[in-house]
């Protein structure tokens, strides 16, 4: 069980109903607009801006947005900014390592978020290389337990490139290299299964246990990185056991 994963699912279930909805509408828009800004305005040939599109209709917002932002992006209509990523390396209590992905018009302002975020909850900026060897790229899909089962998923996606299928909670992960997403989520449309999100994600080659005390210092700390409108991703490298994530839940 990857606590991350864990934590991920339980966190983004959670911000589609509370005020931070707002804030993942606009991170999701952002995504649409920087992908059909790369890789072109038409979703059938452009697979990231197909999945940006997928997730945001899974997430409720509203197609109208979608397709403005796809518009913006692919230089059809007026008004798209000049995102740049910018990823920031840090660390966490309990010495979690901590990946900071941002899409930014601002480099000093989403700079200065990510510092005082880390430093007020007990983190700190790392330099440049120094977490990232800890991660590697991956493609990640998230599949919903209603209605199919772990071997329904497992026999689909066996032959096209999947590493594993984790459960985790009401979801599935389906884990595969970044450069095999793209046939992995054919497949499981293909056979009929349902999916959240598919996207390339940075997942840790190895963990940190937590206990009670450093997972509620760490989750604070990620919420307010995340509270960030530059901040995109938030990728760490902890581990929290059932008993700990249940403890914080009550």
């Amino acid at each position: 069980m990857s606590g991350h994963s864990k934590w991920a699912t339980t966190k983004h279930k959670k911000a589609a109903l509370d005020a931070k909805r707002g804030k993942l509408f606009a991170k999701l828009i952002k995504n649409i607009e920087v992908a059909a800004r790369t890789g072109g305005g038409d979703p059938d040939s452009n697979p990231t801006l197909y999945d940006a599109i997928y997730k945001a209709k899974k997430s409720s917002v509203p197609n109208d947005n979608i397709e403005r932002a796809r518009k913006r992006g692919a230089g059809e209509e007026a008004g798209g900014a000049d995102w740049q990523t910018i990823t920031y390396e840090g660390y966490a209590p309990g010495g979690v390592a901590v990946l900071i992905e941002c899409l930014t018009d601002n480099r000093n302002r989403a700079a200065s978020e990510v510092r005082v975020a880390l430093t007020r909850n007990g983190g700190s900026l790392a330099d440049p290389g120094s977490v990232s060897y800890m991660f590697n790229r991956k493609g990640v899909i998230i599949v919903p337990k209603e209605g199919t089962t772990e071997d329904d998923v497992m026999l689909a996606v066996a032959d096209a490139g999947a590493e594993d299928v984790n459960d985790i909670g009401d979801q599935f992960e389906v884990v595969s290299e970044a450069t095999d997403l793209l046939p992995v989520r054919k497949a499981l449309q293909e056979a009929g299964i349902d999916y959240e999100s598919a996207e390339s994600k940075f997942l840790p080659t190895m963990s940190v246990p937590l206990d009670e005390e450093n997972a509620r210092k760490v989750f604070r700390l990620l919420d307010a990185l995340e509270d960030s409108d530059d901040v995109q991703e938030v990728y760490a490298n902890f581990d929290v056991s059932d008993e700990v994530m249940e403890a914080i839940d009550a």
